[in-house]
C-alpha cells in the first residue's frame, strides 16, 4: 500500500479543497440547512459538502483502473451506479423530488451496480458447532433481494447522517475494516486500494465536518456512500463467500439503529417516510448534549468491537451466524436502551 500513497495523499488533499470551495458556493446561494422541531443543529449550516467525496472518489476509479487495480465491471458498477444517485441527492438538496420518484431512481442505481458486479453471490453459512457448509443460490429472488439491500443500505446511511461527523465516522472505519480483511485475507491488493481511497476521500471531508460542522454532507454525499459500501459489500462476497457476513458486522450500527428505529415507528403508527429525530444517535447526542461524544464512540465501537469480529468471521475463526449475533446483540440493547424509535414525547431521553 505504500506505493501507493502518493494517491491516497492527493485524495485526501483534493477533498479538503473542493469541500472548502463547495462551502463558499453553499454560502453564496444560501444553500443552508436550517434549524427545526427535526433537526439536531441549532444553527443554520451550509449543505451539500459531501459532493466534494463523490468527484474525489469517482476520479480515483480510473487511476485505479489505469493501474490494473480494478477490473472493468467494478469501474462500471461504482462510477455508474454512485454518479446517478450522487445526481439524484444533488438535484433533491437543490430543490426536492418526490420520495416515490426518488425511489425509483435509487432502484435503477442499485440495479446498475448490481449487474455489472454480476449480482448477487450465493450465499454461504454454517451453523454453530457444525462443520457442514450451506449455500443458498436464490436465482432471481437473490437479484431481487439484492437490489432491496442496496436500496435499503443507501436510505439508511441518508437516515443516519443527522449529527455532525457521524457519517464520515461510520465511512472511515467501515473502511478501513473492510481494508483488512482484503489486505489480510485475499492476495486482491486493488479492492484494498478502492476502500482507502474512499475513506481518504472521506477523512478530506471529515476536516470540515468533524463537530462543530462547518458544513453538512447532503443527500448527495450520504447516498453515494450508502450505494458505494454496499457494492464493496457484494465485490467482497464475490473474493469470499463468508466476506458477506463480515461486512454486514461492519455496518451493524447503522444497519441496527436504522431497522430498529424504522420498525418501532411502522409498529407505532408513524409515517416512516416524514423526518423525525428518534434514531439511538439522535437520543444520545441530546441526552449527553454532545455530537462529538457520540460521533466519536460509534467509531470506537466500530474499531474495538466490531472490526475484530468481522475478521474473525472472514478468516473463518468465528462462526458467521454466531459473530453476526454477537454483534447486534450489544447494539440492539444500545437501541432499546435509547428508545429508538419512539416519539420523543414518550421518550425519558429528551433535552
Amino acid at each position: 500500500m505504500i506505493k501507493f500513497s502518493w494517491l491516497f495523499f492527493i485524495a485526501l488533499l483534493l477533498t479538503v479543497i473542493i469541500t472548502g470551495l463547495l462551502r463558499r458556493y453553499a454560502l453564496a446561494m444560501s444553500l443552508l440547512d436550517m434549524p427545526n422541531a427535526r433537526s439536531s443543529h441549532s444553527i443554520p449550516t451550509p449543505r451539500g459538502g459531501g459532493l466534494s467525496i463523490v468527484i474525489v472518489f469517482l476520479l480515483g476509479l480510473p487511476v485505479l483502473s489505469w493501474m490494473d487495480l480494478l477490473t472493468p465491471e467494478t469501474l462500471w458498477a461504482l462510477f455508474g451506479a454512485g454518479a446517478w444517485v450522487a445526481l439524484i441527492g444533488f438535484l433533491d438538496d437543490h430543490g426536492h423530488i418526490p420520495a416515490r420518484w426518488r425511489l425509483l431512481a435509487h432502484f435503477i442505481g442499485a440495479a446498475w451496480g448490481l449487474y455489472w458486479l454480476g449480482g448477487l453471490p450465493p450465499l454461504v453459512f454454517s451453523l454453530p458447532n457444525s462443520h457442514d457448509i450451506f449455500t443458498i443460490n436464490l436465482g432471481w429472488a437473490g437479484q431481487i433481494l439484492g437490489l432491496f439491500y442496496l436500496v435499503w443500505l443507501l436510505n439508511l446511511y441518508n437516515f443516519m447522517d443527522g449529527i455532525d461527523g457521524l457519517a464520515s465516522i461510520e465511512a472511515i472505519t467501515v473502511c478501513l475494516g473492510g481494508a483488512l480483511l482484503f489486505l489480510l485475507g485475499t492476495d486482491v491488493i486493488g479492492l484494498c486500494a478502492l476502500t482507502l481511497l474512499l475513506a481518504m476521500t472521506v477523512i478530506g471531508f471529515l476536516f470540515w465536518n468533524f463537530p462543530p460542522a462547518k458544513i453538512f454532507m447532503g443527500d448527495a454525499g450520504s447516498g453515494f456512500l450508502g450505494i458505494v459500501l454496499g457494492l464493496f459489500s457484494i465485490q467482497a462476497t464475490w473474493i469470499e463467500p463468508q466476506f458477506f457476513w463480515s461486512w454486514l458486522i461492519l455496518l451493524g450500527v447503522f444497519i441496527v439503529d436504522a431497522t430498529w428505529t424504522l420498525a418501532r415507528r411502522f409498529l407505532d403508527g408513524e409515517k416512516v417516510y416524514e423526518a423525525h429525530r428518534s434514531h439511538a444517535y439522535q437520543y444520545a447526542s441530546r441526552y449527553y448534549n454532545s455530537h462529538k461524544l457520540v460521533s466519536l464512540a460509534i467509531g470506537v465501537i466500530n474499531i474495538f468491537w466490531l472490526t475484530p469480529l468481522a475478521l474473525l468471521v472472514g478468516f473463518m475463526k468465528l462462526n458467521a451466524l454466531l459473530g453476526l449475533v454477537s454483534a447486534y446483540l450489544p447494539l440492539i440493547f444500545l437501541a432499546v436502551y435509547f428508545q429508538a424509535g419512539t416519539r420523543e414525547s414518550k421518550s425519558c431521553k429528551n433535552d
